[in-house]
């Protein structure tokens, strides 16, 4: 069932970026998993502004396709511990597979589909899914 709206999947968006902005601090993470934390985090944030939904401000990506990217990223998070080569550090592979979880959850449980723009509201160039 889809019980979230896009506006509640955009402030949870916001908690993410700052949650990958912060865990390498405060969960004393080395090298390698703060740097992607880092990297995820700006990707995220940058997903969040370019995509059409309420928290997003230049509204270029339709927000199915923003649930498509998170789909994608979900199993990927859970499994990057053990692809990039931190599985043995505790505290980051716990956030890892725990945001992993996470988005999957939000990913099942978001309507991507609600307040989908009309075709003719649309900036021109852009087409909704």
């Amino acid at each position: 069932m889809k019980i979230m709206s896009p506006r509640v999947h955009g402030y949870l968006d916001l908690v993410v970026i700052a949650a990958f902005a912060l865990a390498p601090t405060l969960l004393g993470f080395g090298s390698r998993a703060a740097s992607l934390c880092y990297v995820l985090a700006g990707l995220h944030a940058t997903l969040t502004v370019l995509t059409a939904f309420p928290m997003g401000l230049l509204k270029m990506i339709p927000f199915p396709v923003h649930g498509a990217l998170e789909a994608v990223m979900a199993p990927l998070l859970v499994a990057t511990p053990w692809l990039v080569g931190f599985s043995g550090v505790g505290p980051a592979r716990s956030f890892y597979i725990a945001s992993g979880m996470v988005l999957g959850a939000v990913w099942l449980l978001t309507d991507y589909r609600a307040g989908a723009p009309d075709r003719e509201h649309l900036p021109e160039g852009r087409v909704s899914i």
